[in-house]
């Protein structure tokens, strides 16, 4: 398990001891508050985090920790916010991973939807269809032929149980009706390093972490999984337009909060999530990474709570029937 803890402070003063009484406008205990990642820093998640902390900061007009929790798909960190004192100081940010764990975790310390109290979901990235640079297809109906035809004869990278690339592959298999030899890598970087010197033939990932390599021309692109064109990645099809609807999701990370926080509490940090999300320099940085801020009617904790509730809904009888499970 890793920990790294850095304090984004917006003139807030952090003489807390008698602060514990205190609570600032909307309930909040007038005292740090610690945003828990279920992954390492320097990644997708950690980066989209405190890029949200410093706008939180600033609007609250307190500190932020962003503390990385990491190990067990990120169940470790999310089961310490779910028993965590329900204040609206400790916090969790996760991606798509925390819909799937409903189903790829048969045994839990928490439940995904009753532990938590939703906020607002924070961003949303797409995957990218990929092969290594020769792969054979010029387009994505030469990709899902090839899948069709060879099987598990081509190999498949992902990063781990429960990660966005895993879930875009099972979408993948089954659209193409076929099963490919799966290699699992410690990391989307590795799995990329391994796709450009050809030793990987396919691999689903977030454009995040795939546009550099895309650009550059050292892997070869076939479409991205969302409903529109990706600004960056303009030049590449959606799914649904290559003739694939069904391979259709989004990278999205979602901010939570133990589930008996006050009421008031929830709605004042999802009012902080969504002053975040208009910062200039998150609009910037998100821009840079491929990735988009959630709009402002979806970083609502009503909004939030219904999506989560399909999201678990949607991925239960796809990783049923792929019959793949973390424990």
């Amino acid at each position: 398990m890793i920990r790294r803890r850095i304090l984004l402070t917006s003139g807030a003063s952090l003489l807390a001891a008698p602060a514990l009484a205190q609570r600032n406008a909307g309930g909040l205990p007038d005292r740090p508050i610690t945003i828990t990642v279920p992954f390492a820093a320097g990644g997708p998640t950690d980066v989209v985090t405190r890029l949200v902390a410093e706008g939180m900061a600033k609007d609250l007009g307190q500190a932020v920790v962003v503390e990385n929790v990491t190990g067990a798909g990120g169940t470790i960190a999310a089961a310490r916010v779910a028993q965590a004192r329900p204040d609206g100081t400790t916090l969790l940010m996760h991606h798509i991973g925390h819909a799937s764990t409903a189903t790829l975790y048969r045994k839990l310390s928490y439940d995904v939807q009753e532990s938590f109290a939703p906020l607002g979901l924070a961003s949303d990235a797409a995957m990218t269809l990929v092969a290594r640079p020769d792969f054979p297809a010029t387009d994505l109906a030469g990709y899902m032929a090839e899948i069709r035809d060879k099987g598990d004869k081509l190999t498949l990278a992902h990063a781990g149980l429960g990660g966005a690339n895993q879930l875009c592959g099972m979408l993948l298999q089954r659209a193409a009706g076929r099963a490919l030899t799966t290699v699992v890598f410690r990391g989307s970087a590795p799995a990329i390093t391994e796709m450009v010197a050809g030793r990987i033939d396919v691999f689903c990932d977030q454009a995040t972490n795939t546009a550099p390599f895309i650009k550059e021309n050292r892997i070869r692109a076939y479409a991205v999984t969302l409903p529109q064109r990706v600004p960056g990645l303009d030049h590449l099809p959606t799914t649904a337009e290559a003739g694939e609807p069904s391979i259709l999701m989004s990278t999205w990370h979602g901010l939570y909060a133990p589930a008996s926080t006050p009421e008031e509490v929830q709605q004042r940090l999802a009012a902080a999530l969504r002053a975040a999300l208009q910062e200039k320099r998150l609009l910037d940085r998100f821009s840079e990474l491929v990735t988009q801020p959630a709009a402002q009617d979806r970083a609502t904790p009503e909004y939030h709570r219904r999506y989560l509730a399909e999201e678990v809904a949607r991925w239960r009888p796809i990783i049923q029937d792929a019959g793949v499970y973390a424990d």
